[in-house]
């Protein structure tokens, strides 16, 4: 892998691709109010080089996310996802409450990149579960049934649904 490269290229193969959509989905994180943060252990010049560089010569082009460099890696240390060894962090995803508790945490190897769609859902279902104090089954949606954490309420979810 290379870091800070001066033609706007970043290090990874998989992380533009993941970047990008994120930002190009933007909207639909605002619409939920959840803010998305991207952080590289590229310099901060390698990032906002690749802005300048179009997609399709795998640049970021335009970006609707903030850029955070971590190139001194103390962001991605403290959340555990730095490769020590190779200088660069695996691909991290956390959801973090407005009070400040990280909810999920999933950390992808280099060669898989992150699902907009199931951020998106992640962040939805916790929203959901926080604001009706019911917890959200595999695979929930927004307006999928949920069930109250109790005995009673989640054995009649499991007699209808399995």
């Amino acid at each position: 892998m290379v870091k800070n490269r001066k033609d706007g290229q970043v290090s990874s193969y998989v992380c533009p691709t993941e970047l990008i959509a994120f930002s190009d989905r933007i909207d639909e994180f605002k619409k939920i109010h959840a803010e998305v943060v991207t952080i590289s252990t590229n310099s901060k010049f390698s990032l906002l080089t690749a802005t300048q560089v179009p997609r399709n010569e795998r640049g970021f082009g335009m970006m609707k996310i903030p850029l955070i460099s971590d190139e001194n890696h103390k962001i991605s240390r403290d959340y555990g996802i730095l490769d020590e060894e190779k200088g660069v962090s695996y691909r991290g995803f956390f959801v973090i409450d407005e009070k400040g508790i990280i909810r999920q945490i999933t950390i992808n190897d280099k060669q898989v990149g992150r699902s907009v769609d199931e951020a998106l859902r992640l962040v939805q279902a916790y929203q959901f579960s926080d604001k009706n104090e019911q917890y959200c089954p595999v695979d929930w949606h927004p307006g999928d049934e949920c069930m109250k954490p109790t005995l009673q309420d989640s054995l009649k979810y499991y007699q209808k649904h399995y």
